[in-house]
């Protein structure tokens, strides 16, 4: 249950762990890249995914001897690290309110980003985004999955309501900084999703969106850069093909486009099951829910055939530290994100 949250007490990690990255007057960017310093091989490969596959199952049955309240009660879950002072980081639902399948009827019903889109006010989306952030932190999860970015090309889209941008690439641009400020000035980190062309429910499993370097750039990116621009911490890809490849393995839209061009300094965390690789070289940092692709031995596996880059684990971890240290996730107590 969520009503066991403590908001406030001694930090169990922060009372373990020792290390200068822990002084929060340090620039966030040094902190983070000191605290990769300090991690083993092990611990940095343990970041990358969800739990495992035996706790995923087990979270389907809450009286299961095995049940771990602390792994099960967000959609998503990465462990924390009790030597280095890392919380956990607790993923939940959705782009308008906490998805709260345990407490029924607790959840405010916030407006949907389309209806916060028709407004074209600035600071209510602002607002709309820190009132949501607000609600996160209290129970225990620090990021968000939304704000919704996706451009409404088809009217027929089941989840055109959640996405902030409707029609127009210039209002979700617009909109997007706010949303994004708004949440993560709660110590909550947005996630810009879903990256991207993901703009049909049906057969969005594996669909394939094709469209020109030109036509993403001027029409299907500007929200998503507009969320960069304000720093948002993580990116969510999406389920379906970019021009036949999968969005979560893409390294034009990915490693090339986000991460380079539009200079996206954050993770990217696959949408729930929308890994089909161990796909580090491309541009995904975080497989979700779990580690099938991105477990610690295929990884290694690929590092010690040269497949991957040990450059690109570091670069993984400091991409999901540095918003971490840089919303405030890191300094706040611990006990904010656990269960007591």
């Amino acid at each position: 249950s969520f009503g066991c949250l403590a908001a406030a007490g001694a930090s169990p990690l922060g009372s373990q762990a020792r290390g200068p990255w822990l002084d929060s007057t340090m620039p966030a960017a040094e902190r983070a890249k000191m605290l990769v310093k300090s991690m083993t091989l092990e611990e940095k490969l343990a970041m990358l995914h969800g739990p495992s596959y035996e706790t995923l199952m087990s979270c389907k049955n809450t009286s299961a001897p095995n049940y771990d309240v602390s792994a099960c009660a967000y959609v998503g879950r990465i462990a924390g690290n009790t030597r280095l002072g890392i919380p956990p980081i607790n993923m939940n639902d959705g782009p308008q309110g906490f998805r709260d399948p345990h407490n029924p009827g607790t959840s405010t019903a916030w407006p949907s980003g389309l209806t916060m889109a028709a407004s074209w006010d600035v600071n209510a989306m602002y607002e709309w985004g820190r009132g949501m952030g607000q609600e996160f932190y209290e129970k225990g999860a620090n990021v968000q999955l939304g704000p919704g970015l996706n451009i409404a090309r088809v009217p027929l889209n089941g989840r055109n309501f959640e996405y902030l941008s409707g029609e127009d690439p210039f209002l979700g641009y617009a909109l997007a900084k706010p949303a994004v400020s708004g949440i993560q000035s709660q110590k909550v980190i947005a996630n810009a999703k879903h990256f991207v062309l993901n703009s049909q429910e049906t057969d969005r499993l594996f669909v394939s969106s094709e469209a020109d370097e030109r036509v993403r750039f001027e029409m299907y990116y500007p929200p998503f850069e507009g969320a960069v621009e304000a720093n948002v911490g993580s990116f969510m890809c999406a389920y379906n093909k970019v021009n036949r490849v999968w969005s979560c393995e893409n390294p034009t839209v990915l490693g090339k486009e986000l991460k380079r061009t539009l200079g996206f300094n954050g993770f990217v965390v696959s949408d729930w099951g929308a890994t089909h690789s161990t796909s580090l070289m491309s541009g995904l940092d975080v497989e979700m829910p779990g580690s099938y692709f991105f477990a610690p031995e295929l990884i290694r596996e690929g590092l010690n055939a040269g497949v991957i880059a040990k450059g690109m684990v570091d670069d993984a971890v400091l991409r999901i530290l540095t918003p971490m240290f840089d919303v405030g996730v890191m300094d706040v107590p611990v006990s904010v994100w656990s269960f007591l």
